[in-house]
């Protein structure tokens, strides 16, 4: 029976990043819902953040740390300083949904440059040949 190993610190790292981002966005979710819903919806948040970040999904966690920024500043200069929980919550929804579709096109950039080598290392070159006279 072989012994279990250790997390790595980037594992570490990555579920409590998880925990902050997840945990925070949950937070200001709860804060919109209403004052009662706030422990509910952070817990939730706990939960989903310590698993996406035990998968591995970092892109996936700074999208919305981006978003959720980005929203709240919006809603700061747009609407004044009592928006800026609304604005920082949909901006994380928003976050998230990009950084999902972002992520997918960079895994298929990634997967058609890695089939155009696999496909350029099996053809021979004509053009590289060396003849000698």
């Amino acid at each position: 029976m072989t012994a279990m190993s250790r997390p790595s610190t980037k594992a570490w790292f990555d579920v409590v990043f998880g925990v902050m981002v997840m945990g925070t966005v949950g937070a200001l979710i709860g804060t919109i819902l209403g004052g009662s819903s706030v422990p509910l919806a952070s817990g939730l948040g706990l939960a989903l953040g310590a698993v996406v970040g035990f998968l591995g999904g970092r892109r996936f966690l700074v999208s919305i740390l981006v978003g959720t920024v980005l929203g709240g500043l919006l809603a700061w200069l747009v609407a004044g300083f009592e928006k800026i929980s609304f604005g920082a919550g949909a901006g994380a929804a928003m976050g998230g949904f990009l950084g999902v579709q972002i992520s997918m096109l960079l895994d298929m950039r990634a997967a058609r440059r890695a089939a155009a080598v696999d496909a350029s290392d099996e053809v021979p070159a004509a053009h590289s040949t060396v003849t000698k006279s």
